[in-house]
């Protein structure tokens, strides 16, 4: 049974920073490339970050470029959203998602999806 179980989440003041995992089980980060989006109270779901299956390449939305990174660890089937600068328009449900294929920012692309988890950024 495929499954992605986010956490990591919480309140943050401006300028702090989170770690948002992705728990991946029923399949491997050797064949399915992750995905980070995010969706605030009456926004559209947006992508946010992206790691390829194939080549451990990454991809970012241009708002958080620059101020987070996305990793994987493939012992542990998990992936990470490293969160740093924060501000308040980051605020959200953060999920992940994951795909056979390679990065796109396009959710309904993805084939499976967690639960997300929220971040709050105070100013």
């Amino acid at each position: 049974q495929v499954q992605l179980v986010e956490s990591g989440g919480g309140l943050v003041q401006s300028g702090g920073s989170l770690r948002l995992s992705c728990a991946a089980s029923g399949f491997t980060l050797d064949y399915y490339t992750i995905g980070w989006f995010r969706q605030a109270p009456g926004k559209e779901r947006e992508g946010v970050s992206c790691i390829s299956r194939s080549d451990d390449r990454s991809y970012y939305g241009g708002s958080v470029k620059g101020r987070f990174t996305v990793s994987r660890d493939i012992a542990k089937n998990t992936v990470y959203l490293q969160m740093n600068s924060l501000e308040p328009e980051d605020t959200a449900v953060y999920y992940c998602a994951a795909r056979p294929w390679s990065c796109t920012p396009t959710p309904s692309a993805y084939d499976y999806w967690g639960q997300g988890t929220q971040v709050t950024v105070s100013s």
